[in-house]
């Protein structure tokens, strides 16, 4: 009697052994070690003590610590507070706008049945390879626009990104059966409610990699801000952090050379105000990547389409 051949799935298939499994584990681990380690450096040098990182150099565990650094810039009164508000509603604002438009125009270039689809993509494509420069958009911004030392400044011209666009029109081609939205149809929903109740749902890992891309854009931003603002109550944090390192700068220049009018025996934390400002303006958009992180490796149509 012939013997029964066994049959070997795809998920068998993708298996790994036991030893190739730990290798893989102990190889992602030292990985994420050594992506975690430089930042937790930086926070330990921000806390060191100035004269410190003088003699001593750059240590894992310093031999005194200080909050002096941070003490530097909570001295600015409510301005560092002010401006993280102003980043946090430029971030979240720019994010919802940017996610918006690029999901939308992108699923209208996708679809097979827009007859100004290649019309659209030429148009963004032209848009991303021939930019006009910083002159036409400073003018565009503030005399056409009227928008110096307005939020919207910051948050308008970073709204719409081409890159975003080509990666979402691309993610809709491979990822939304066309099926689901001729069924829709023939069920009588319109486009905007097909888009939002039925693509919007399934495409929510791709929406959440163009945030994550769009929230971090926001969050760096600070040439925008020296160009179209003067005004403190619109200065965002990372262009305040810019600025109050200059200052430090400044300080320690005038310092060496004998001219500071600071107080005698005053020390400037200059290493540390550098270490300060990293850690101050990368650890709010670092805590935001576990809320995007979920998304990512999430199925976009498993069971989507039957048969």
């Amino acid at each position: 009697m012939a013997k029964k051949k066994k049959v070997v799935s795809a998920v068998d298939i993708r298996k790994f052994s036991a030893g190739t499994n730990l290798f893989f584990n102990i190889f992602l681990g030292i990985f994420a070690f050594t992506c975690v380690v430089p930042f937790v450096f930086i926070i330990i040098l921000s806390l060191t003590k100035e004269s410190d990182i003088t003699l001593y150099g750059y240590q894992f565990w310093p031999k005194h610590w200080t909050l002096a650094s941070y003490t530097y810039l909570t001295g600015m009164g409510g301005q560092v507070g002010k401006s993280f508000l102003i980043s946090v509603i430029v971030t979240v604002v720019g994010t919802i706008m940017s996610s918006t438009f690029t999901s939308t125009y992108a699923y209208a270039i996708s679809r097979r049945d827009f007859d100004y689809k290649k019309f659209f993509t030429v148009f963004a494509l032209i848009s991303m390879l021939f930019t006009p420069g910083m002159v036409p958009n400073y003018l565009v911004v503030t005399q056409m626009l009227h928008l110096k030392d307005s939020i919207w400044a910051l948050i308008l011209p970073a709204s719409f990104g081409v890159f975003n666009v080509l990666i979402m029109r691309t993610f809709f081609l491979t990822n939304i059966p066309e099926s689901i939205i001729e069924s829709a149809r023939i069920d009588g929903a319109s486009e905007l409610k097909i888009f939002r109740s039925i693509v919007v749902p399934l495409a929510v890992p791709g929406i959440a990699t163009i945030s994550l891309f769009s929230a971090l854009g926001y969050w760096n931003d600070w040439f925008n801000a020296m160009l179209y603002t003067d005004s403190p109550d619109v200065t965002p944090l990372q262009y305040l952090l810019v600025k109050i390192q200059n200052n430090i700068t400044m300080l320690t220049q005038q310092a060496a050379q004998g001219g500071s009018t600071m107080a005698a025996g005053t020390e400037i934390p200059s290493e540390g105000m550098r270490f300060a400002v990293v850690v101050v303006a990368t650890l709010p958009i670092a805590l935001t990547y576990p809320f995007f992180q979920k998304y990512f490796v999430k199925g976009m149509t498993v069971g989507g389409v039957k048969g």
